[in-house]
């Protein structure tokens, strides 16, 4: 027993030391671009509000708590990926699969990261980008077990509708809030409705608890942006409880998705 739980602390570690890495490399690295932030296009939400923190002028990371916060997506994406590949995987979630969720979870936190600390409109894109490549996995996934797609060809699936999701960002950002939860929305029913019953062994409740995650880390989010949660000097931010809570629904998702028995 002592064993099994040694080597899950060593991954929890790795996964930690990680993070720390990658964050003192985003760091640097925003050090280097800025902290002229203004010298580059606004996000759009300046326009109305950028959620409670006061941005710090002057500063690289002009929303710190909401920036570091943004990390814990980071580690989750670590972890998974490294329980993926490790030799004790049994899981019908095949690891590529599980590595994807995990890539995009990192991308999620960098993303959001490079929105928090700058406030521009090329943060905001990859802060959004990350959310859509989370929505069109959970959909794809769906849509694949239920349909029994071929992994091959679901991937082809993953990418085309990541790519319109992305087009239309581009294109048209003010509308990334409202796609992103159509595709959520979609995706969540096609798993809990159609997919689910057809995978072995399921645990349910993983899902039912990452599904609680988001709902509470939503209701935070409304009330940090509409300041009725809301202190912008302090280092205690409601978007940066948001953010935990998402990567915790989002390492929930992943337990669920591992959960499934493979076909004997």
């Amino acid at each position: 027993m002592a064993g099994p739980m040694i080597i899950a602390g060593g991954r929890f570690i790795a996964a930690a030391a990680l993070t720390a890495l990658i964050a003192a490399i985003t760091i640097a690295l925003l050090n280097l671009i800025g902290p002229d932030w203004a010298r580059f296009a606004p996000a759009s939400c300046t326009g109305t509000r950028c959620f409670c923190e006061m941005p710090r002028t002057g500063a690289a990371l002009l929303q710190p708590a909401n920036s570091i916060s943004s990390f814990g997506y980071v580690f989750a994406g670590l972890l998974m990926i490294m329980l993926a590949w490790s030799r004790d995987w049994i899981s019908g979630f095949p690891p590529l699969a599980a590595s994807i969720l995990g890539a995009a979870a990192i991308i999620v936190g960098i993303g959001s990261v490079l929105l928090h600390a700058t406030l521009t409109l090329w943060g905001q894109f990859f802060d959004v980008l990350g959310m859509y490549l989370i929505s069109g996995f959970f959909l794809v996934s769906a849509l694949a077990k239920w349909q029994r797609i071929p992994d091959r060809r679901a991937m082809i699936y993953y990418v085309l509708l990541c790519a319109g999701l992305v087009t239309i960002l581009y294109a048209l950002p003010e509308v990334r809030r409202w796609l992103f939860s159509v595709v959520l929305v979609a995706a969540i029913i096609l798993e809990l409705v159609f997919a689910r019953p057809l995978r072995p062994q399921i645990r349910t409740g993983y899902y039912v608890a990452g599904l609680i995650a988001n709902i509470v880390a939503l209701m935070i989010w409304n009330l940090d942006q509409n300041g009725q949660f809301c202190a912008p000097g302090s280092l205690l931010q409601g978007h940066a409880i948001w953010h935990s809570l998402g990567a915790v629904a989002l390492w929930f998702a992943f337990l669920y998705y591992r959960s499934e028995r493979p076909i004997t």
